[in-house]
Formats: structure tokens, sequence, C-alpha cells
């Protein structure tokens, strides 16, 4: 059989018979897969391996305690046999064929009249593989496909919609660079019929999707919001009742200072199913890209994250609580001076970041009471993420350690720094 050429089939066997003949590890193993497809299930074997024993425990499979009978077989769609004796499996296999039973021989698998191909799964997407005979070689195709489909770099949009509501999908795009997305996130924009795209999200990640995905650019520049949130809104819920896959691909994180909330709730408002997927906040990962810990033991034990526009007098902590500030470099002289007249002062370290992990990163190192002058001298422009405490003197930009040489063991994302403006 081993010339033959295969006949690939997906199989429904929820609600229908199943059995598998043997009690070891590989008997375990289909029976699971069996039990995953909503199969009734029984295996036949006279022990029980400790894989089989914690299936039992689910209740999903019934054990018959004995050897294997001819006539067990009867009413099975589907049997696997995987004894490890060659005159059992050779039965079942020969009663199975009589009976016109599909059977998979684990003993022979050259000579058996159905095969397991290598598995792997991805939402409504599995993929079978199958190799002349070489397992290993089908598990290695297995792997690089499930990779890829991870990845979302294989065409994984859906051809057929189905009828009603199609879904919103809240994606958090991390800082910008396309490497920062989740896996997640990164393969729902590869099945998605329209995406709604902030400024600062993945936007390199547009270029590769589908001619036909439509792309709506809903980006907001400090001050200028072309497209107001409630038309986002509004967009959001007209291309879900059409019955597209929408993804709504934001920077950072959707609920990190992103609106995300109200995007969701006016989705499950208007009955449209709605998901959230999280992303790298840039709150945290552009202060690490200049080796800026947000924590740090000894530095810094928490941290406050706030938009330039928010009052900060009432901030807690001094020099030793983080403060992050997104969206703060027109309101940054005025910020400063509140936080220079606290407990913290006007010498507290601060770093602005501009154009996190992108191509013009930029760092300016200065105190509270010089930062603004030097952002003003040095045309500071957003997206820019402002950093206030101590954790700052830790950046390799920094020229004032915050600790002794011994204790630095900080790490930094981005070893080569790109302009440095101590």
């Amino acid at each position: 059989m081993t010339d033959s050429i295969l006949y690939p089939l997906g199989l429904h066997l929820a609600g229908r018979s199943a059995v598998v003949v043997g009690g070891g590890a590989v008997a375990a193993r289909r029976a699971a897969g069996l039990v995953a497809a909503d199969a009734i299930v029984t295996v036949i074997a006279p022990e029980a391996g400790s894989d089989l024993r914690a299936l039992l425990l689910t209740g999903a499979v019934t054990w018959l305690e004995r050897g294997y009978r001819t006539g067990d077989l009867d009413g099975a769609w589907l049997v696997h046999t995987a004894t490890g004796a060659a005159d059992v499996d050779t039965q079942v296999a020969a009663d199975a064929e009589a009976a016109r039973v599909w059977c998979v021989n684990a003993t022979d698998h050259r000579s058996s009249a159905a095969w397991v191909p290598a598995v792997t799964r991805g939402d409504d997407v599995t993929v079978a593989v199958s190799a002349g005979g070489d397992p290993r070689r089908a598990m290695a195709l297995r792997d690089a496909i499930g990779h890829a489909l991870d990845a979302g770099s294989l065409p994984l949009r859906h051809r057929r919609r189905r009828a009603g509501t199609g879904t919103v999908h809240l994606v958090g795009g991390g800082p910008g660079d396309p490497s920062l997305i989740t896996v997640r996130g990164r393969r729902l924009l590869a099945e998605a019929d329209v995406v709604i795209s902030d400024r600062l999200g993945p936007r390199s990640l547009l270029g590769e999707l589908d001619a036909e995905v439509l792309v709506i650019d809903v980006g907001k520049l400090p001050g200028h919001h072309p497209v107001p949130q409630d038309e986002i809104n509004a967009l959001l819920v007209e291309h879900a009742r059409a019955g597209r896959r929408v993804v709504r691909l934001k920077g950072g994180d959707p609920y990190v200072l992103g609106r995300g909330g109200e995007e969701a709730e006016f989705c499950r408002r208007h009955g449209v199913t709605v998901e959230v997927v999280p992303g790298v906040t840039s709150a945290i990962s552009v202060p690490a890209a200049a080796g800026i810990p947000v924590t740090h033991r000894g530095v810094a034990t928490g941290f406050t994250v706030v938009t330039g526009h928010e009052q900060l007098a009432s901030l807690p902590g001094g020099r030793d609580h983080t403060v992050v500030l997104l969206m703060g470099v027109g309101a940054l002289a005025g910020s400063a001076a509140v936080l220079a007249q606290g407990v913290r002062g006007g010498e507290c370290p601060v770093a602005i970041i501009e154009d996190g992990y992108g191509p013009n990163q930029r760092v300016t190192i200065g105190t509270l009471d010089t930062i603004a002058a030097q952002a003003v001298a040095r045309e500071v422009r957003s997206p820019a993420v402002i950093v206030v405490g101590a954790v700052v003197s830790l950046s390799p930009y920094s020229s004032s350690p915050a600790h002794s040489p011994q204790h630095s063991d900080t790490s930094f994302a981005d070893s080569t720094p790109r302009k440095a403006h101590p």
C-alpha cells in the first residue's frame, strides 16, 4: 500500500462509535484525538498505561478491561489498533476489512488501510500532513506550517462568509515594530476583511494584506482628529453588520489610554461580537528601547502611566515612583514644573524617547528643571514617551548611573543607540 496515492479526507465523528484496541501511549493519543472529535470512544485492553488512565478519569472513554475479541467492532465507524502485538493488530485489521470499517494499524502502518497524518490546528484551520510513511518528516513539515499559521504569513482570509453579523477584534499592535505584535493579533490581521488602522500601529504590516482587504486610516495627530471617535465606532459596527471580519489595529494596548474600552462597549451595545487582543503598551516597551525599566529593585518599586493632560500634583511617591507620560510633549513644560514642585525636585532625571522602535528613534536625557528647554532646542516631536524618575539613570544613554557599576545588570532592547542626547 505504500506506493498507493492517499485519498485525504476529513471525518465528522461526533456521536459516532470509534474503537481503540490497546492500552499504551500510542493508543492513549489516538483515543484522546477521538474524544476531541466528540466520538463515542471504546478502548479495549487488558491493562491501561498511565496516559490512558488519566484519560479514563475524565469519563469520556469506555474501557473494556480485557483482550480483543472478534465482534468488538460491530457498529464502529473507525478503529485504531495499537497493541504492539503483531498478531492481535493483524486480527483487528482483518476483522475491520471484513466489516468494511476503516482501520489504522499502528503496528504495520505500511499495509494499514488508513493513516493518521501529522496535524496542526489554528482556530478553524486544520492542516494534515502525510509524508510517504516518514513520520519525522511529516512532523517537521507540520511544525513549519504551524509556525506560518501563527505568524499570519499564509493566506488566511476567509473566502466564504457565514450568514449573520461579522466580528470586531480590537488588536493592540504594540509600539510600531511589526515583530512586537502578538501572534494572535498578527493572525487576525491576516484574516481580516476590513482593517481600521491607527497612526501608531505596525502599519508596515498593512502592505502584506490581500489586495481585496479594505484599509481605513483613522490615524490621529496631536490636535488633529480627521475621523472623530464617534465615526470610528460607527465604522466598526457598520462593517461587522455587513458580515465582515473587522480588525481595529491600534498602537500599544487597546485598553491603555487607547479608547478601546469605548469601542468595545459601543460594539456590544449594538449587538456586535467583539474581542480585545492585548498589545505591548508603549508605556513600558518604549522606555525599554532606551534601556529604562519602569521598575527596578532598589531604585523604583512602582510606576504610574498618565497622559500629559492630567493633573500631576497628586501622583504618589518621589523619584522611586516612576511616572510615564503618554501624549505629553505639548504639555511638557507645565508637567515638568508641577512634578518638580513635589518631592521629586528639579534634579529628578527625565527621558524623552521619540519614535520608539522606529527608524527615527531618539533619546533626550535631562532633569525636570531642564527637559522643557532641551525639548524645544531639539525640536522634540510626537510620538514620544516621557519617563520621570530615578530609573532614567539606569539607561545606557544616561551619564549619571543610579547605582554602582557592580550592580549594573540592566538589559535594553536597542543596544545600538541611534541618537542619544544627554
